[in-house]
């Protein structure tokens, strides 16, 4: 089942705040995921999306119901089952939490750190490759502050998938950029999906990638009011 559905989840529901100040923020999310899929998680501000994103992605934990990820339930995992499934994982956020005084290669390399020590000649190989296909190979020894925020965010791009994660996690991916880094960085993942068989989940508000997405899933106070699959 985890091969055919890296991510299963069912009657997930999740709270904030503790006491009388306790608020339920998710209920009763059931969910199978595709291999290789992209699907996109739409919906206003403060209806759950990104949530249900971090609770798949191990990055908050599961407080009632179930969250199945690539085989491990995570609802009771121990931190070391967590960090085993995170080095199966990419994650690409809003905010391209890149390192000030590392270069664009040096970020990328931060992706593999995960991984243990390796072939640094390989691992440095496969950084300048990422590096090339997000559009930056002539920028691959400046250093963050030399670069706008668009390209920050390709090399946070480039981060998340030099490791060839089994699964990636991305909230908001094209928010600072133009239309047409966006649509590649988000075709890209779709490309990862059908040869690799990499499975994307994302958030976004962006409208003008949705043609992409193999399904989309729209949230409102933390339920799923629509669920909807293209015929591709």
């Amino acid at each position: 089942m985890a091969e055919q559905y890296p991510i299963i989840v069912e009657h997930l529901d999740h709270w904030f705040g503790v006491g009388e100040a306790r608020k339920q923020a998710i209920f009763d999310i059931n969910l199978k995921i595709k291999k290789g899929s992209l699907t996109i998680l739409m919906g206003p501000s403060g209806s759950g999306k990104t949530t249900v994103l971090t609770l798949m992605g191990c990055l908050r934990d599961v407080m009632g119901g179930s969250v199945k990820l690539l085989g491990t339930e995570l609802n009771g995992a121990t931190e070391a089952q967590n960090v085993a499934a995170r080095r199966k994982l990419g994650f690409i956020f809003q905010a391209h939490n890149l390192h000030d005084s590392l270069t664009a290669t040096q970020n990328v390399l931060m992706g593999l750190q995960v991984h243990g020590a390796g072939q640094e000649a390989k691992q440095k190989q496969a950084a300048h490759h990422m590096l090339e296909l997000v559009g930056l190979g002539d920028r691959s020894s400046f250093l963050p502050a030399k670069l706008s925020g668009g390209q920050k965010q390709r090399v946070a791009v480039a981060r998340a998938l030099v490791s060839n994660p089994e699964v990636i996690f991305a909230d908001e991916p094209t928010a600072a950029l133009d239309k047409e880094s966006g649509l590649n960085v988000v075709k890209m993942l779709k490309e990862l999906g059908q040869t690799r068989g990499t499975t994307t989940v994302m958030v976004t508000h962006d409208n003008r990638i949705l043609d992409l997405a193999d399904r989309i899933i729209t949230l409102e106070e933390g339920r799923i009011v629509k669920d909807t699959e293209s015929g591709s």
